[in-house]
C-alpha cells in the first residue's frame, strides 16, 4: 500500500512524498522547496528515486535541481518543465508512470498552463492534480482558454467520485468565500464551508479532498449545472466556466 506524506511548503503550498514500501521507491509530487523535500524524506528514512512534476511553475518544479543533485532522481514531467529544469522522461496525456507496482495514468489538465498534467493512480483511488483543481476552486487561467480548461475539468469529473484529490495549495477558505457567492443556495456547499472554517481555525489542512464532494460543491466543476448556467450565463459550460473564472479573478 502506498504511503503519502503531506507537509506544508513555502507560504501556502503542500509538498507530497509518495512512497512504495515494497520497492522502496519514493517520488515527490512537484518540488516547491527542494531542501524541505530532502529534509522530509530523510526524516522518514525514504530514498527519493524520481520526481513527478505537474507543470512548469517555479513553486512546482523549482526544487528539481537540488533534489536531483542530492539523490540522482529521475525527473518525469510534461515538456513545458524544460523551461526551468532538465527532464529525463517527458510524459503527456495517456502515458503511464510507475512507482514500484503502482501505476499512475497521466491526464491532460491544461488551462492553468498549457502543458499541465495530473497523475491518477486508479488502483489506489488517488490523483495528484497540481493547480488544475483545488478544494472548491481551480487554478487561474494563466495560459489556456476557457474551452480547453473546461475540457480538462471534464476529464477530472470523469474519474470515480470516491477518488481522493491531492491539490497543491491551501486556498480552500478563500475559495469557499467565492463559492458561496457563486452558488449561494447550495446546502452541501454551506455545510462544507462550515467544516473548512472549523479546520482552518485549528490550523488543520483542508487538503486532500474527495472528488464526489467537489462535484456537489465546487462551482467550477458545476459549470454545466442548469442552476449555475442560469445564474452566471453562458450558452455552454465553457462559457459559464469563463464567467466564473473571471469573477473569481476579480473577487
Amino acid at each position: 500500500m502506498l504511503e503519502i506524506h503531506q507537509f506544508p511548503c513555502l507560504s501556502d503550498n503542500y509538498g507530497f512524498l509518495l512512497h512504495d514500501p515494497d520497492s522502496g521507491e519514493t517520488a515527490p509530487i512537484d518540488t516547491p522547496d527542494g531542501g524541505e523535500y530532502l529534509s522530509q524524506a530523510e526524516a522518514k528514512g525514504w530514498r527519493i528515486t524520481a520526481i513527478w512534476n505537474t507543470h512548469w511553475h517555479p513553486d512546482h518544479a523549482g526544487g528539481n535541481k537540488a533534489i536531483v543533485e542530492a539523490t540522482g532522481a529521475q525527473v518525469i514531467a510534461p515538456q513545458e518543465v524544460e523551461r526551468i529544469s532538465p527532464i529525463d522522461r517527458v510524459v503527456a496525456h495517456g502515458d503511464e508512470v510507475t512507482l514500484g507496482a503502482h501505476v499512475a495514468k497521466v491526464i491532460d489538465v491544461s488551462g492553468h498552463t498549457n502543458g499541465h498534467i495530473a497523475y491518477h493512480l486508479p488502483g489506489d483511488g488517488i490523483a495528484f492534480v497540481g493547480d488544475s483543481v483545488f478544494a472548491l476552486g481551480c487554478g487561474r487561467m494563466f495560459e489556456g482558454e476557457p474551452q480547453q480548461f473546461w475540457d480538462s475539468l471534464e476529464r477530472v469529473k470523469a474519474l470515480p467520485p470516491d477518488t481522493t484529490l491531492y491539490c497543491a495549495h491551501e486556498y480552500t477558505a478563500a475559495n469557499a468565500r467565492f463559492a458561496l457567492h457563486a452558488d449561494p443556495d447550495n446546502e452541501a456547499l454551506q455545510a462544507y464551508a462550515r467544516e473548512i472554517d472549523a479546520k482552518r481555525a485549528k490550523d488543520e489542512p483542508t487538503v486532500p479532498t474527495q472528488l464526489g464532494r467537489e462535484l456537489e460543491t465546487n462551482p467550477f466543476l458545476r459549470a454545466d449545472a442548469p442552476a449555475m448556467q442560469a445564474r452566471w450565463g453562458g450558452d455552454t459550460p465553457a462559457a459559464t466556466f469563463a464567467a466564473l473564472r473571471a469573477a473569481k479573478d476579480a473577487f
